[in-house]
């Protein structure tokens, strides 16, 4: 009957969910196969059957539906599994499990069934993780301004990890600017705040875009993007903003990434590629 189902494609288990609030989870999932190689920033897929209870009160699904995950994979109608791709937050040298941080799309095809899923509950993740939005073309030293909006944070919370663990790594200095529409959205705000005041050359800066709906929240608010141009940035920053010193990643929603892109390229950033390294790395997630 499961082989019928499509289960018998399953090859990893849910060991730990953590509710952000009824939109936002961390999930842990250790492939059945083990050790399993990544470099921070990579991703991978995961996936369920199309036959996968749905969490109770979503909206029916989109056609085609809109995940907010990175370079999406669309399902394919010869298979039998509902298939997108993840960002890992989990640091590389992490033997044990694979975690994400996920977004609920109410009428999307994956996570509807993604946040129905218990732990011990089995699904299916990619055989290998891919992806070039690491840390590999950065000249070692150089500062990192790690810029995302809602769960894009995720590449950057496996880059700091994996620093973090890293015996032998050159330090950097590092600043992570995360916008949310509210402060409880901040998925990982506790242990970036004790980050940065664990490390000196650590900054955490968090940006909300709706405090109008969230009276308890007291620093900093707006659009991401025109924290990025502000030109007292340094300040908060502690490092030079400059192309020559100072490597800038750009992560989740397009509009931020294309609106930073024009405000930085006028700094002197270039957008890299595999052939031409350059200053600015992009990840849009839809």
């Amino acid at each position: 009957m499961d082989k019928e189902r499509g289960t018998d494609l399953y090859n990893a288990t849910l060991i730990f969910r953590q509710n952000l609030t009824p939109g936002l989870a961390i999930l842990r999932i250790r492939p059945d196969q083990l050790p399993y190689r990544f470099r921070a920033g990579q991703f991978t897929v995961l996936g369920l059957i199309r036959d996968a209870p749905r969490l109770a009160a979503t909206s029916p699904e989109e056609s085609p539906s809109r995940e907010e995950t990175p370079t999406a994979v669309s399902p394919d109608k010869g298979q039998r599994l509902i298939r997108r791709a993840y960002s890992i937050s989990s640091a590389s040298q992490e033997g044990d499990y694979l975690e994400f941080y996920v977004s609920l799309v109410s009428s999307g095809e994956l996570t509807p069934r993604l946040f129905h899923l218990r732990e011990g509950d089995r699904l299916f993740v990619g055989p290998k993780a891919t992806g070039v939005f690491t840390l590999d073309q950065t000249p070692p030293g150089s500062n990192l301004v790690l810029v995302a909006t809602g769960t894009g944070l995720a590449p950057y919370i496996s880059m700091v990890r994996t620093l973090a663990l890293g015996e032998g790594t050159p330090a950097r200095n590092m600043a992570i600017l995360h916008g949310a529409s509210h402060s409880w959205d901040l998925g990982y705000r506790s242990e970036l705040e004790g980050l940065a005041q664990a490390s000196p050359g650590m900054r955490y800066l968090p940006i909300v875009s709706r405090p109008g709906e969230d009276s308890s929240w007291k620093g900093r608010t707006g659009r991401l993007q025109t924290w990025v141009a502000d030109p007292e940035i340094e300040k908060a920053l502690g490092f030079p903003l400059s192309p020559e010193v100072t490597q800038v990643f750009l992560c989740g929603n397009p509009v931020m990434v294309k609106e930073s892109v024009a405000l930085l390229e006028a700094k002197g950033f270039t957008v890299g590629s595999r052939k031409e390294p350059g200053s600015l790395h992009l990840e849009q997630y839809w």
